[in-house]
């Protein structure tokens, strides 16, 4: 990806196996850090699930406070919030720490009025925690000028069991 820095902010994850996927997110789309805040994901993350193990090269870090994390970063809540740009509408900053609400909950109003932009994924009902970090995540490199394809990108990334090739 380009030089653009990314960053996710995880309010009080509950579920081991979404932040596991949160993690294989940020490996796949280039995302330098994640940051969680609340004491559920640290208790319950003896049931690892990294699945790529991107936690040896992205740090995954518990903090008290997410907004703190985001010098030099625009901050970007992914919330269900009247008012917030729908996410086919919103230009990403070149420089973001997007937060995302628990699985069982919703992102503070204090953080909400810190962000530089509030947006939404425009569905019926809410996705749950990791496929809004995947869409949120894919939306910003769909609408990026800079991105890797080609059959060299595919084997570097596909499993070792997959030869496919398109005749």
């Amino acid at each position: 990806m380009s030089q653009d820095t990314v960053k996710i902010g995880l309010v009080n994850p509950k579920s081991p196996s979404n932040v596991g996927s949160v993690m294989r997110a940020a490996g796949c789309f280039g995302t330098s850090e994640v940051f969680y805040t609340g004491q559920r994901y640290a208790r319950a993350a003896r049931f690892n699930t990294d699945t790529k193990n991107q936690s040896l090269n992205i740090p995954l870090r518990g903090v008290d406070d997410l907004a703190e994390q985001a010098a030099g970063l625009k901050i970007v809540c992914i919330e269900l919030a009247e008012g917030a740009t729908p996410l086919p509408d919103f230009t990403h900053p070149e420089q973001a720490l997007y937060i995302f609400g628990p699985e069982d909950g919703s992102i503070s109003q204090e953080l909400v009025d810190k962000a530089d932009d509030v947006v939404y994924v425009p569905t019926q009902g809410c996705l749950n925690l990791a496929a809004t970090v995947n869409v949120v995540l894919y939306d910003r490199l769909a609408k990026s000028d800079v991105f890797k394809s080609g059959d060299e990108l595919i084997r570097q990334s596909r499993d070792v069991n997959n030869r496919l090739k398109v005749n």
